[in-house]
């Protein structure tokens, strides 16, 4: 009778547990929407800005960094730009894939401070999409963003920083994924 009555509160433990952890991410989220923090940009294309502030200047720099053996050196034209509040300004990046292999490259844009994240606005990005480079390739992007007029006065600095991922082994095991069921439901 004690077991049974243990059992069934490590039972109820157990998937409170599984519940709260589900639910973490959807929670962290929102509280980052909440707070501001987390840096996490749109990744949308914004619409173009009605009004540009000519008196306010903002300095954006930009950073890049590969994650773990990432086989990709990403570079901006220029380290930093100074931009007026609602003007649009395209920056170059110059992409190397620094292996002998094809590769897939995915950007990961985010923000700092965090709280100027939803004040950046993309209207062309190479982080939008997967980027497919042949071995050695090098490929030249243009970012197209433009800092929101609403951005708060004692944001006079911000950095967009990159991190460079190499995803070739999940797409391909997707596509392998996607091929299998493709070929089951012919074979049905």
């Amino acid at each position: 009778m004690q077991h049974g009555r243990l059992l069934r509160k490590l039972l109820l433990l157990t998937l409170g547990m599984f519940a709260f952890a589900f639910a973490l991410v959807p929670l962290y989220d929102v509280f980052c929407d909440v707070t501001g923090l987390n840096g996490k940009p749109s990744m949308k294309v914004a619409e173009q800005s009605e009004a540009i502030i000519d008196s306010r200047q903002v300095e954006v720099s930009f950073t890049t960094h590969s994650q773990g053996h990432a086989p990709f050196k990403v570079d901006a034209a220029q380290h930093f730009v100074s931009v007026q509040p609602g003007k649009l300004t395209d920056v170059k990046f110059i992409a190397k894939n620094i292996s002998d292999s094809d590769r897939i490259l995915q950007a990961i844009p985010s923000v700092s401070p965090g709280k100027a994240a939803k004040y950046l606005h993309k209207m062309a990005c190479f982080c939008f999409d997967q980027q497919p480079m042949k071995g050695k390739e090098e490929v030249e992007f243009v970012l197209r963003f433009y800092v929101d007029t609403e951005l708060p006065d004692d944001v006079e600095e911000l950095t967009l920083s990159y991190t460079l991922f190499d995803i070739t082994e999940r797409v391909s095991q997707t596509q392998n994924v996607q091929l299998g069921q493709l070929v089951a439901l012919k074979e049905f």
